[in-house]
């Protein structure tokens, strides 16, 4: 493989940052990465704004306290048959006397969000369905914080061929790792990218061993809690074969100068 690649996430060419607070649409609110998104822009309300908020559709009473508290304009859920549940579940945290956001459903609702006016789209979706938001984001010149690693593994032509260098900023922990160590020097200087990995819930057991595991065994991880889809993935290792594809998509590094190492303590992500 050729160092002919765009460097999608490139450090040193930073998105400019308006006066005031970042407008933001955060898709994924409710899961992992977007509580934990949730919870930062509350801390910095002279930094951040939420403009929008998107989620599945299962935890429609998380979603709705988001948007509350946030004041956001838009909902959207991927759920057509939950719209109308939304909307009373709205209505109870805002009460009577308050105006509620506009409420959008369907497969098609949060790449609408994420060509939406804002600053920064944070795509913290779990699965391909992320790929859709990502591609209207860098369409419409959005800033895309991205957490949607199946945006890169199965769009990957596709977001390489859209998105300008520095346009795209990665906020799951390994590839955020990688951002900030890659601000020292050039791409030209790297020798290697190191992602590490903890080894899961089944580091060190043997064949034999794994043949009796459950799906409970897969979930239980010994470091982080993380949704089942990437539990699942992370137990298996196949996460870790995913980020390694997105580091080489992200970095334009070939994937001979690529090493993973199992780190279980996690105190180095990459």
């Amino acid at each position: 493989m050729t160092e002919s690649l765009p460097l999608l996430a490139d450090p040193h060419l930073r998105p400019p940052v308006p006066d005031g607070p970042r407008e933001v649409v955060i898709l994924g609110s409710t899961g992992s990465i977007g509580t934990q998104a949730v919870d930062v822009v509350l801390r910095n309300p002279d930094r951040f704004r939420v403009t929008a908020l998107a989620g599945g559709g299962s935890r429609l009473d998380l979603l709705a306290g988001q948007a509350h508290r946030l004041q956001v304009r838009a909902v959207a859920i991927a759920r057509e048959d939950k719209a109308t549940e939304l909307r009373e579940t709205l209505r109870a945290q805002y009460g009577t006397g308050q105006p509620l956001p506009e409420i959008l459903a369907g497969p098609d609702a949060a790449a609408q969000l994420a060509a939406s006016e804002c600053h920064t789209v944070l795509n913290g979706i779990t699965g391909s369905i992320g790929l859709a938001p990502t591609l209207a984001a860098l369409r419409a010149g959005r800033v895309l914080a991205l957490a949607n690693k199946e945006s890169l593994i199965t769009g990957g032509p596709l977001v390489t061929g859209l998105a300008r260098p520095g346009q795209i900023v990665p906020v799951d922990s390994e590839h955020s790792a990688l951002f900030q160590a890659l601000l020292g020097g050039t791409r030209a200087e790297v020798e290697r990218l190191v992602v590490t990995a903890s080894g899961g819930p089944f580091r060190g057991r043997t064949r034999e061993e794994l043949a009796a595991v459950t799906p409970g065994d897969a979930l239980a991880h010994p470091t982080w809690d993380m949704g089942p889809v990437i539990t699942v993935n992370s137990a298996t290792l196949v996460n870790k074969g995913l980020e390694v594809i997105e580091a080489h998509l992200l970095y334009g590094i070939p994937f001979e100068r690529i090493e993973v190492v199992v780190h279980p303590q996690s105190y180095v992500h990459s």
